[in-house]
């Protein structure tokens, strides 16, 4: 696209923004059923909407068909602006819900889901101190974007986040054993060290490249065979542990949950995972986000880590 003709596009999209962020979800998402959903609008204002904008412009944004509407080469030139526009109002957005004294409005803190266990009841805690709090507990795969004020605290584990802008503390070390139910260790016995493992059964993680260094020492030690059981999620794999299926890992604070396990190797250095602490520079100086980190930082040292 040209200078000129981007000019012309973003002042469209200044002045006639919800009709140009209806035009990006058709995009987006390639039908105006979709879009009317995420926009909260009836079908009918999505239609007129894109016959707006397309007239003021001139130019054809979407190929109607009968599975829904592909962006032309103009419209794929709408939807990357909008993006960018779009993310801009979603940074300023969080940036404002981020500002103030007070402890107050939204906290939204994303984490892994095997960390609820300890992470809940400690922001439930929270916002017990701080009852105009709302808490918004994002879990789940998905690295969900800072700079974009998706949220305004994240908890990760691995290596350390490398997120421009971003700033980056060492919160805790996560510990894991080796653990068996009471059904499987009356079945097969208990596990007499690295020599036993190819006399019993494993529960592991279905993706055989897992960068996880506990799931690689085990792939190490384990003949394939014995690894009978596999998942594609870690809790999967915990309910797998918890009925029987085999021996496998879980983190201490999680383990803890459930007295009933028979922890059948010690944990290892080598297994030991990093979890970070990770603020946006815009909003980490915030009272909000710095009352909850020092909070976090001051209940964790009760977490189990041993």
């Amino acid at each position: 696209m040209c200078a000129c003709a981007h000019r012309i596009l973003t002042g469209v999209l200044l002045e006639n923004w919800d009709e140009v962020r209806t035009a990006y979800q058709v995009a987006r998402l390639g039908t105006v059923s979709g879009a009317a959903e995420v926009l909260g609008v009836h079908h009918a204002t999505v239609i007129r909407h894109i016959d707006a904008i397309e007239a003021r412009l001139g130019v054809k944004l979407f190929q109607r068909h009968a599975r829904g509407y592909t962006p032309t080469e103009s419209g794929l030139d709408l939807l990357r602006v909008a993006q960018a526009t779009d993310d801009q109002f979603s940074q300023l957005v969080g940036r404002l819900k981020g500002q103030g004294d007070e402890v107050s409005g939204e906290l939204v803190v994303t984490s892994l889901s095997s960390m609820a266990p300890m992470l809940a009841p400690e922001l439930a805690e929270f916002q017990r101190m701080h009852p105009d709090l709302v808490i918004r507990y994002l879990t789940g795969e998905r690295l969900f974007r800072l700079e974009y004020g998706e949220a305004h605290v994240a908890l990760r584990a691995g290596n350390a986040p490398e997120q421009p802008d971003n700033v980056v503390q060492p919160f805790q070390s996560t510990k894991l054993a080796l653990y068996a139910s009471p059904d499987y260790v009356a079945r097969y016995g208990t596990l007499k060290g690295v020599e036993d493992m190819a006399n019993h059964r494993f529960v592991a993680s279905d993706n055989e490249n897992s960068r996880a260094p506990f799931e690689q020492w085990l792939r190490a030690h384990v003949p394939a065979q014995n690894i009978v059981f596999r998942c594609s999620d870690a809790e999967a794999g915990h309910k797998a542990i918890l009925a029987g299926a085999g021996i496998g890992f879980i983190s201490l604070w999680e383990a803890a949950g459930w007295p009933e396990l028979v922890r059948v190797m010690e944990p290892l250095d080598e297994w030991s995972g990093k979890i970070w602490l990770v603020t946006h520079v815009d909003l980490h100086r915030t009272n909000k986000v710095q009352s909850f980190i020092r909070f976090l930082k001051d209940r964790a040292k009760d977490w189990p880590t041993c």
